[in-house]
């Protein structure tokens, strides 16, 4: 069964197809995928191909995501989740994206903190990672407050629009997380 999480001002829950409108409008926003190293999406297929894809990893023990959204809104805001799990290797990576009018107002952080905790005590991960464009501050600020480390720098590691771009490599490791 897919775990639902909560917090203070959010719930985190599974992605489902009648979540596509606002996936689209999130994953198509130029804004939003700046730093995302992923081609808008456009249509709503492909969104419930994806969200299909959403589901089939999470059984496969390969990627979760969850959506975003405010207590009191069924509407999502954002996504967190991870991808490259690998539970033999006890790790994975953490990405998310809000849209841009929920953005500064520490909805990530409390996102992301809280599939972490969940990444390290019911996934038993060790390792979670990050994968960060070097110009993405509003990334590295959430990381670094929730305790990530820079590792390095991955050169010319991610296109977006067909231009390289260097990322920095973030981890936090189990015995580091203050959970």
């Amino acid at each position: 069964m897919f775990p639902d999480l909560e917090t203070k001002r959010l719930i985190l829950r599974k992605i489902v197809e009648d979540d596509a409108r606002e996936i689209l409008s999130c994953f198509s926003n130029g804004g939003v995928l700046r730093y995302y190293g992923q081609k808008p999406l456009e249509t709503i297929d492909q969104v419930k191909e994806i969200i299909k894809n959403f589901s089939k990893g999470y059984e496969e023990k390969q990627l979760i995501k969850w959506g975003i959204q405010l207590k009191g809104n069924e509407k999502l805001i954002g996504t967190v989740g991870f991808q490259e799990w690998s539970s033999e290797h006890k790790k994975a990576n953490v990405s998310y994206a809000l849209f841009p009018e929920y953005w500064s107002k520490g909805y990530a952080t409390e996102a992301v903190h809280e599939a972490i905790v969940y990444g390290f005590n019911e996934l038993q991960l060790n390792r979670i990672g990050s994968i960060v464009f070097t110009q993405n501050s509003g990334s590295i600020a959430l990381l670094s407050k929730v305790g990530f480390k820079k590792e390095g720098t991955l050169r010319e590691y991610i296109y977006q629009n067909g231009i390289p771009f260097d990322t920095y490599v973030y981890s936090l490791l189990r015995g580091e997380a203050k959970i």
